[in-house]
């Protein structure tokens, strides 16, 4: 099975010098590769999207309060 792309080589490197493949299965690899040009990557990393912010809605305009407009309710008897 070739390689697809050079990380893919690189990390398989990788594994070869930490002894979890064996050399035989690199140089397969490698020999059914040759020497074709290969892509950095098969799929270009994904590239974060930046966070949509949320619309404002415009605000509704309120009516100011006067000084002294709250009363006090009379008691009243009948």
């Amino acid at each position: 099975m070739p390689f697809k792309s050079q990380a893919q080589r690189r990390k398989f490197a990788e594994l070869l010098v930490k002894g979890e493949i064996s050399p035989e299965t690199f140089e397969e690899w490698n020999r059914e590769t040759g020497d074709a040009k290969l892509p950095e990557r098969v799929t270009p990393k994904a590239v974060k999207k930046a966070a949509k912010k949320p619309v404002k809605k415009p605000e509704k305009k309120r009516a100011k309060k006067r000084a002294g407009t709250t009363r006090k309710k009379a008691a009243t008897t009948r």
